[in-house]
């Protein structure tokens, strides 16, 4: 015979609010990055980031690792991409630390997959690293 749990959850309403309450404001932190990749806006782009963030990845098979710097100049020497979707696939939390994953297709022809890490620093979220992949154009 298997024993059922009887644990209980400690959590109250207001932990429940508070905890969804992250999740948006972790969406929010991202919303500058991906208007930024709409308007190709570098400017606007290292704004959701912290300034120690790193990028790396690769595109059409080459290796790419940016300070914010670097990569808000790329990004401002790209086109905008009006027609650019994007997909919050998921995001995690534990305390200031967290991660998420979002899909962009239609960003300069390429389908990105972004990996996030982000940390809550004087109660505002900002990206401290990303690494991506660039699918078929990989």
């Amino acid at each position: 015979m298997s024993a059922k749990s009887t644990a209980v959850s400690t959590e109250t309403p207001a932990d429940e609010a508070q905890s969804f309450d992250e999740y948006r404001a972790i969406t929010e932190a991202l919303q500058p990055y991906i208007e930024a990749a709409r308007k190709g806006d570098g400017t606007l782009m290292k704004t959701a980031f912290f300034e120690h963030a790193h990028i790396v990845g690769s595109t059409n098979g080459v290796f790419n690792n940016f300070d914010v710097e670097a990569f808000g100049h790329r990004v401002d020497n790209n086109d905008p991409s009006p027609d650019i979707q994007h997909h919050i696939a998921w995001i995690d939390i534990s305390g200031p630390a967290a991660a998420a994953r979002v899909e962009f297709i239609g960003w300069r022809g390429f389908r990105f997959t972004d990996f996030f890490v982000l940390y809550k620093h004087d109660g505002r979220w900002k990206i401290s690293g990303k690494v991506y992949n660039s699918h078929t154009k990989n």
